[in-house]
């Protein structure tokens, strides 16, 4: 049975800074490019950022980036979010998504397996 657990989010103030993880069971981590994506109320579901399967490629949405940090560990099957300087826009349940295969993609269809979400809020 496959597995993403996403752990981390919590209420912040605005240029505060957390740090998701999501671990994952039940595939093989390390053949698997991984994603983070958010959804606000009332929006859709948003890319935030990519790590291919060796960590070695990075994408991220224009909206974080220099803010925002993904990385992985191979050998514990978890992906991170790092993420600093938040701002009350970067409220979202953030989700973390494996996908079937190496590279890092924005496309939420490129995604097959998806963790439950974690609450971020950042208060101004």
């Amino acid at each position: 049975q496959v597995q993403l657990v996403e752990s981390g989010g919590g209420l912040v103030q605005a240029g505060g800074s957390l740090r998701l993880s999501c671990a994952c069971s039940g595939l093989t981590f390390s053949d698997r490019g991984t994603g983070w994506f958010r959804q606000a109320p009332g929006k859709e579901r948003e890319f935030v950022a990519a790590i291919n399967y060796r960590g070695e490629i990075t994408l991220y949405a224009d909206s974080v980036k220099g803010r925002f940090t993904i990385s992985r560990d191979n050998a514990k099957n978890t992906v991170y979010l790092q993420m600093n300087s938040l701002k009350p826009e970067d409220t979202a349940v953030y989700y973390c998504a494996a996908r079937p295969g190496y590279s890092a993609e924005t496309g939420p269809n490129e995604y097959d397996y998806w963790g439950q979400g974690t609450q971020v809020t950042v208060s101004s």
